[in-house]
């Protein structure tokens, strides 16, 4: 998508109109989906956020033409129904296009914006949600954050700029439910509130009475006759003044204070909502202002910017991480020749790459990172890189990676060239848990040769098992480890083009090879260019198709389709369309060979993890990374690439499986959730896969309208967490110079567990804590603070990454968890660019946040047991002073205008 800069956006009459006509009736503000449970009717603010982010997409699209042979969108073609990811990538790149990247960027924005109502540092802030009549402190918040979303955009992280933005929404959709805007007759978002100069009109002052008394669940008339703006106060913090409104609800403590009731209208259910009644009011007003918020953002991006900010495209990106030593002159060449190959294939294409990234490593080096969206640039970087040098074996290819997840966007692929082992492999276990908070598939393509020793000097005997660090990240990351010699390398790399392609890889039965019997699969009609990739010590195998033909392994064309061997390496292309049904194939091997079976469609599907919280203000589900052992949670499946109009499809249940071994844990049937055009399925995950922390795959499991069946594997293993671990820091930016308290909580659902705890940082800037060690046994917690200081030459506009490692030896087999934390670092805006920024309205706006004492610990997220108790923790790290001055938080500097 070509970056155009566009004008001050704004909504006029003739684009709400439109708007509106694409846009079904919705009725706002509890967190998402999982919340309809007890709000039926209620749309949440996932929809909102969906919604707005569709309307936006839609808008971009119909400004920009269509990829080639492709007809320009109608709006017309959208009116009268719902509007989806699916249909809209159907009808822009062309049928089958993957939606999945999209679908996931605005589940990432969604999650964020939910997460507002359920982590501790942010629930009970009335700044953030509008509260207490904080209505001017939550401008200035909401300001400030969509103000970080576009510092971090800028600087390439849309991880960290999709976690602000969700925050920002939140805050912006709640004005509407909180305040009493809709109760004052308007119909249209508040003309002021993204612009920070202008006034937000008048406001009730805190001596001025605002509700009188309701004694009935519905308050229809308990608003005063007057025309300033307020907001309800919730609970006890701050406390409520006498004659002011409160928020409402059986949850609210501050409801049973004269006056009694509340005016939010966070649902249509009473219980929750005095204001129910207005619910659908506030939610119209909410969702175009959430449409003017993106507006605002794609104005100040760019589209260029706006699009990846969102993911509008089908495609990933290609990133290379290169052992540049001097054995290595093939395996460059190799990758050289398959980006080369891709650039000039793609370009111009939806299917053209994102990003391009280079990491180079040798020994004792490794990078830095090379990061473009310009094809040209990319190749001139690659052609400068040449095998130069040698040294001892063990590489440092694992900090190169590391340096690739950290840059690469989520799920993309990443292939590393080598020969040689990792001398970094104490980082196996961050990279692997990297790998998967990135949702990135990471290859090896080794070269491996024993008998070569010229260009790298070995001084000892090489361990059989120095690869398995290799094995490892592969494994998590839904990899392979790909082992070749030099003369098959530029074949065998043949495998990054398809890749790129975006297949998915297809669930084997068996997993993993048994010797004399078959591996079967199942070919739908969704699926095209069937690929079976075989490779190992392989003396014969044969693929049979559900028609009984059957294809050796002799190179050259046979009946199935065409077959290519380079070394160990067998690649078969199945001619389509492929027969419908079971397939088989058939191994006689040495030792453990490897089959995988890839094919292009765009069915696919998206794994989420939450805990349902049912009692309190905004049930939902609280949001996880990862399941926790003991812990019990649900599993959200989110299927991609179903088009309106498409025949009919059903998936009816997941199947666990053990990693690596491909032993069946057990099944869940799954059901709907939310409407049935979201497809949208849920399932409880079965104890005895919560038992303990082990990683496991998950396989989806469905019928097609002729009741033949449908099977999808999730592309990379999930792991059971130890722990739960949650890492929070400020929600502003942060500048040089400046020392940042973290807070950082570990609960245990099982016990005993004896934790010892890793800290570590992306830039290496200091960083201390208070915990390194905690002993916590059955539902208890214990809370520590971390300390980080931003040197003075820390790049303004610079992400920093912070990563906790908790490591469990409990009774059984050790465990171990991440927790990762994104901050940015910006320079501190001077009061007079605040001021000249504010009166030209040419930007977002916000403060840095200046480091004060250490925060108190906040309290549990939730409490999934009633007996959460703090177990004993070890410190030995950190300040003296902290525990002096714990009762000291965080204050916002105030805007100049103010």
């Amino acid at each position: 998508m070509p970056s155009v800069e566009v004008p001050l956006f704004s909504l006029d009459p003739s684009a709400l109109l439109l708007l509106q006509l694409l846009l079904p009736p919705t009725s706002a503000f509890f967190p998402n989906i999982w919340s309809l449970l007890a709000a039926p009717g209620s749309i949440t603010h996932q929809d909102l956020t969906e919604e707005a982010a569709l309307n936006t997409t839609l808008q971009l699209l119909l400004e920009h033409p269509p990829p080639a042979g492709r007809l320009p969108l109608r709006v017309e073609d959208f009116l009268g129904g719902t509007l989806l990811a699916d249909d809209l990538f159907a009808a822009y790149f062309g049928p089958g296009s993957p939606s999945r990247r999209f679908r996931a960027a605005l589940g990432e924005v969604s999650r964020a914006n939910a997460a507002q109502d359920f982590l501790p540092a942010s629930r009970n802030n009335p700044d953030l949600h509008f509260d207490a009549e904080r209505l001017v402190q939550g401008r200035i918040h909401l300001v400030g954050a969509l103000h970080d979303t576009l510092v971090a955009a800028r600087a390439s992280d849309y991880t960290l700029a999709r976690q602000r933005l969700g925050a920002a929404l939140h805050a912006l959709q709640d004005f509407y439910s909180h305040s009493n805007w809709v109760e004052l007759g308007e119909q249209q978002p508040h003309p002021h509130l993204l612009w920070p100069r202008q006034e937000l009109w008048s406001l009730a002052q805190a001596e001025e009475a605002t509700c009188s008394d309701c004694e009935e669940l519905s308050c229809t008339g308990n608003m005063l006759d007057f025309v300033l703006l307020t907001s309800g106060y919730f609970g006890t913090h701050p406390p409520k003044p006498p004659g002011k409104c409160s928020h409402g609800g059986h949850f609210d403590q501050s409801s049973s204070q004269l006056p009694r009731g509340g005016i939010n209208k966070d649902s249509m259910s009473p219980r929750f909502s005095p204001h129910h009644m207005l619910h659908r009011q506030a939610a119209e007003i909410a969702r175009l202002a959430s449409i003017e918020a993106f507006g605002l953002l794609r104005s100040r991006l760019g589209d260029s910017s706006f699009s990846r900010l969102l993911d509008i495209t089908p495609a990933s990106s290609l990133s290379f991480v290169l052992d540049t030593t001097g054995s290595m002159g093939e395996e460059i060449n190799a990758a050289k020749i398959q980006a080369r190959h891709i650039m000039e294939q793609r370009r111009g294409s939806p299917m053209e790459p994102v990003y391009y990234i280079l990491v180079p490593f040798h020994d004792p080096g490794f990078g830095p990172v090379f990061k473009t969206s310009d094809p040209d640039n990319f190749w001139q970087q690659l052609n400068e890189i040449h095998a130069l040098g040698g040294g001892d074996e063990p590489e440092m290819c694992l900090s190169a990676l590391e340096l690739a997840l950290l840059h690469t966007p989520p799920l993309s692929d990443i292939f590393v060239f080598t020969d040689a082992s990792p001398k970094d492999a104490f980082l196996t276990n961050r990279v692997e848990s990297l790998s998967q908070e990135r949702r990135c598939r990471v290859t090896f393509l080794v070269t491996e040769d024993p008998s070569r020793v010229q260009g790298r000097a070995r001084r000892e005997v090489l361990s059989p098992l120095r690869f398995e660090p290799y094995e490892a990240v592969a494994r998590a990351s839904g990899g392979e480890v790909i082992f070749t010699k030099d003369q098959h390398i530029r074949d065998v790399a043949a495998i990054i083009g398809e890749s790129m392609a975006g297949l998915v890889t297809l669930p084997l039965e068996p997993p993993a090879i048994v010797p004399g019997r078959p591996c079967v699969f199942t070919v739908d009609r969704l699926l095209q260019n069937v690929i079976v990739r075989l490779h190992g010590d392989i003396s014969s195998f044969w693929v049979k198709s559900p028609t009984g033909l059957s294809q050796g392994h002799e190179e050259g064309m046979g009946p199935l389709g065409h077959t290519h061997r380079s070394g160990q390496f067998w690649m078969v292309t199945m001619t389509d369309p492929p027969p419908i049904g079971m397939w088989e194939i058939h191994i006689i091997a040495e030792g453990s060979p490897r089959v995988r079976v890839q094919a292009q469609t765009s069915l696919d599907f998206l794994v989420y993890f939450g805990v349902p919280l049912e009692n309190g203000p905004h049930p939902g589900l609280y949001p996880l990374a990862q399941p926790v052992a003991g812990l019990q949670t649900q599993l959200l499946v989110e299927v991609t690439g179903l088009v309106s109009g498409d025949p009919q499809l059903h998936f009816s249940h997941v199947v666990f499986r053990r990693v690596p071994e491909g032993t069946q844990l057990g099944q869940v049937p799954l059901e709907p959730v939310g409407p049935p055009e979201r497809h949208l399925l849920a399932a409880s995950l079965p104890p005895t896969l919560l038992s303990t922390s082990a990683p496991f795959s998950l396989e989806l499991i469905g019928q097609d309208a002729e009741g033949r069946d449908l099977h999808r594997a999730a592309p990379q293993p999930c792991t059971v967490a130890p722990v739960l671990l949650e890492l929070s820091g400020p929600p502003g930016f942060l500048a040089p110079g400046s020392k940042a308290p973290l807070s950082l909580q570990i609960t245990s659902f099982l016990g005993p567990q004896d934790l010892h705890l890793r800290t570590s940082l992306h830039p290496s800037f200091p960083l201390t804590s208070n915990l390194s060690r905690a002993r916590l046994g059955l539902n208890e917690s214990a809370w520590g603070c971390l300390w980080l200081e931003v040197p003075d030459s820390a790049a303004p506009d610079s992400v920093v990454m912070v990563t906790v490692t908790v490591v469990s030896r409990g009774t059984g087999p050790v465990a171990l968890t991440h927790a990762f934390l994104r901050l940015l670092v910006a320079a501190q805006t001077s009061q007079d660019q605040l001021r000249d920024a504010a009166a030209s309205q040419d930007e977002f706006v916000a403060p840095a946040y200046s480091a004060g004492p250490v925060p108190t610990p906040a309290a549990p997220a939730f409490h999934p047991s009633t007996l959460v108790t703090h177990g004993r923790a070890e410190g030995v790290t950190g300040d003296k002073a902290w525990w002096r001055t714990v009762a000291g938080v965080l204050f916002l500097l105030g805007l100049a205008f103010w």
